[in-house]
């Protein structure tokens, strides 16, 4: 992994980028690294005695081995669940960079890798003037894109794979989530993905209401070794 750490992001919101996250985390600490999770935002939080926690924030501690603190995890904690930059502003914060850095910078000194999960699909705006990508840049951190297997995969996919190349970051491969079960020729799908996508599938995650990330790291652990 370049710079000690990797982005992950999704063909769009609610499709496994927690549950691919996590078992990146459970596969590379299966591979012997000092491994930690990061959602930088996070919008739909609950409101707790210790302030605003984010589900998917929480599974990625976890995860994570060392885990650090909420607040670095999850630098900006936004209660409604709704686009981040309109959350934020329903708080009457704007998110910046700058705290997002600090707290990256301060887990990677305690981890050997760091995977960062985004929030939504590739394209989100954080603020008036301020995207994902420019995230992404800002980490100089390369992109894994997680693709939910499901009617229209392939058009999404594509079109995501060609944004992160136009914002100028690397995407170094992605991952099949099967959410769809009883999705129709799953597996030509799965095959024309392989051959347009222009980066390696790193695993397939099979479906299993049963089934937790840490069993799922096995999907993922020839990918560690290739990252």
């Amino acid at each position: 992994m370049n710079r000690r750490g990797v982005f992950v992001t999704g063909t769009d919101t609610g499709i496994g980028k927690t549950y691919a996250s996590c078992a990146l985390l459970h596969a590379l600490r299966a591979a012997g690294h000092r491994a930690s999770g990061m959602k930088p935002v996070a919008s739909g939080c609950d409101v707790t005695p210790d302030g605003l926690r984010n589900d998917d924030a929480l599974a990625l501690l976890a995860a994570s081995d060392p885990a650090p603190d909420y607040a670095l995890c999850n630098p900006y904690a936004l209660e409604y669940a709704i686009a981040p930059h309109l959350a934020a502003r329903a708080h009457g914060v704007e998110i910046t960079l700058a705290p997002i850095t600090q707290a990256y910078e301060q887990i990677a000194r305690s981890a050997d890798r760091v995977v960062v999960e985004g929030v939504g699909g590739w394209s989100v705006p954080l603020s008036d003037s301020l995207m994902q990508a420019d995230l992404v840049r800002a980490l100089e951190l390369p992109v894994i894109l997680v693709v939910a297997l499901r009617l229209g995969c392939i058009n999404h996919a594509l079109l995501s794979a060609r944004a992160i190349a136009a914002d100028g970051c690397n995407l170094v491969g992605w991952i099949a989530n099967r959410i769809d079960p009883s999705m129709a020729s799953a597996d030509a799908n799965l095959q024309t993905l392989q051959a347009r996508v222009p980066a390696p599938m790193l695993g397939v995650l099979e479906h299993a209401s049963d089934r937790t990330p840490a069993h799922a790291a096995a999907a993922l652990a020839s990918a560690v070794a290739r990252l």
